[in-house]
């Protein structure tokens, strides 16, 4: 898949804004959008609080404040308030929202394709996106590489990073996920694979146990004591097993351009799963991007995905002719 980006950068916004609920996901979707136009946009996050502890929080904005040029957000809790941010400096900050929308009124608006729907594309402020945008990038990555290396795999053996997430609805972190998970890693160390491993945020404590069990000599399982050697697993890896639960860490794995397998673990029948399944067949059948692990990593070749910085290409653009 060959990628294309508008270069134009003869309008960069000054004054960013990320919009989100205090949700990792949603957050570093904006926020890796955001840092396209500026180093540190401001964080703006939704109160999930109810009742009377809602009337004790600051407001999410004053007038008062610098307008902001871009507003990008992510999460339906966020979508009154970013129409708010817009009628409140008289309609002049660009709105962009990273996910269908429940209601109307962004500038322009990138859909996932697995959820993406054939009526949205008579919209033409519509567009689609390949699974998430993140902050993930090779360029702050390979300043990493040499020393996490070393660090992994002192011998030189090669890498595979195995990141894996938590219970959501479409897939459950059972003891028959465990045991795949445990499995997997032990057939790579036997091939001659170096391995690392890191819960996420989601991961429950029982999913932190089964995996501290790998923990020897080829098989190191951050312990969330230290601190979360994610982006050095990133740089040092060769090859990624991700667990299927996640949208994100499959997209952040693609842009190294390393090979990305996927691990079956338990599904939960029902809608959450059929958009799961949707997402990993786009990516392996119409993209061509990941592979299923059936037992073995092995090398192939495909262009490095960055629709972080496409989906800010496409917004510079529209930004531009206004």
């Amino acid at each position: 898949m060959q990628v294309h980006y508008d270069e134009d950068k003869s309008l960069d916004a000054r004054c960013v804004w990320a919009v989100a609920e205090s949700k990792a996901g949603t957050l570093t979707q904006c926020l890796g959008v955001g840092k396209q136009f500026v180093l540190e946009p401001a964080v703006k996050l939704i109160s999930r609080a109810r009742g009377i502890k809602r009337l004790f929080e600051p407001p999410l904005f004053r007038r008062t404040e610098e307008r902001p040029e871009l507003v990008i957000s992510c999460g339906f809790r966020a979508e009154p308030t970013v129409l708010d941010i817009k009628s409140a400096y008289g309609g002049l900050p660009f709105t962009v929202h990273l996910q269908r929308p429940r209601i109307e009124g962004y500038d322009l608006v990138f859909v996932s394709r697995h959820d993406w729907v054939d009526e949205l594309a008579n919209r033409p402020n519509y567009h689609q996106m390949v699974g998430v945008p993140h902050q993930i990038t090779w360029a702050r990555l390979a300043p990493l590489r040499d020393a996490a290396r070393r660090r992994f795999s002192p011998d030189g053996r090669p890498i595979a990073a195995i990141f894996v997430g938590g219970s959501n609805g479409a897939y459950v972190y059972d003891e028959t996920t465990h045991e795949t998970i445990r499995h997997a890693a032990r057939q790579l160390e036997r091939e001659g694979w170096r391995v690392v491993a890191s819960v996420s945020r989601r991961s429950e404590d029982n999913t932190q146990q089964a995996l501290l069990e790998l923990n020897g000599e080829n098989i190191a399982v951050w312990d969330r004591q230290t601190e979360n050697p994610y982006l050095a697993y990133m740089a040092a890896a060769d090859a990624f097993l991700i667990a299927k639960d996640s949208i994100t860490m499959p997209c952040e794995a693609l842009a190294t351009g390393k090979p990305v397998f996927t691990l079956d673990i338990t599904p939960v029948e029902g809608p959450r799963l059929d958009k799961f399944v949707r997402y990993h067949r786009d990516l392996h059948e119409s993209l061509q991007l990941t592979r299923p692990f059936e037992g073995k990593i092995e090398s192939y070749i495909y262009e490095p995905l960055d629709e972080t910085r496409r989906i800010a290409s496409i917004i510079r653009s529209k930004m531009n002719r206004m």
